[in-house]
């Protein structure tokens, strides 16, 4: 057992775990999502480089989690990165839909992550989970709707290539 532990429930460190998968498969998702808009038949360039800036946040995330174990005490277990069920689209709405459908996925479960500490009275895990994670979840979906809110409002053709400019 490490000599740094000290009130780190079991749960939490499972659940820690949890989390640093989650945020690898979003890292994931968003990685495909940057590598469709980037290839030549599609070529959204400023859109392949948001999602490109967003699974880099993710891989942040998922690096915060691992330090975060590694300094309460406990282990890091990675899992298998599950793949993105879906790398081709039909539109930037279908995209930005499936984006905000993630963030909002990664939100839930940083959210039950939040309860587990907070069940245990891990004081040290709900501040971090609160001042490093949860604001940021919610600016990402406020983001992301708005996007979507565009995106329905410009609609396809032209419209796409107008809202790729503006990124």
């Amino acid at each position: 057992m490490s000599r740094c532990r000290q009130n780190y429930d079991d749960e939490c460190e499972a659940g820690v775990n949890r989390q640093i998968g989650k945020e690898y498969e979003a890292m994931y998702a968003y990685t495909a999502l940057a590598a469709y808009y980037d290839r030549d038949d599609v070529a959204f360039a400023n859109v392949a480089g948001y999602f490109k800036k967003a699974a880099g946040e993710e891989k942040e995330h998922a690096e915060k989690l691992i330090e975060f174990q590694n300094k309460r005490g406990g282990r890091v277990a990675l899992s298998a990165i599950q793949p993105p069920s879906k790398t081709e689209f039909a539109s930037l709405l279908e995209a930005f839909e499936v984006a905000l459908a993630l963030e909002r996925d990664v939100n839930e479960s940083l959210l039950a992550l939040h309860k587990v500490a907070s069940d245990k009275n891990d004081a040290h895990m709900t501040d971090y989970i609160e001042g490093q994670f949860l604001g940021e979840q919610v600016d990402a979906i406020k983001e992301l709707a708005s996007h979507v809110t565009n995106l329905k409002r410009v609609g396809s053709g032209i419209g796409e290539w107008h809202f790729n400019q503006s990124l």
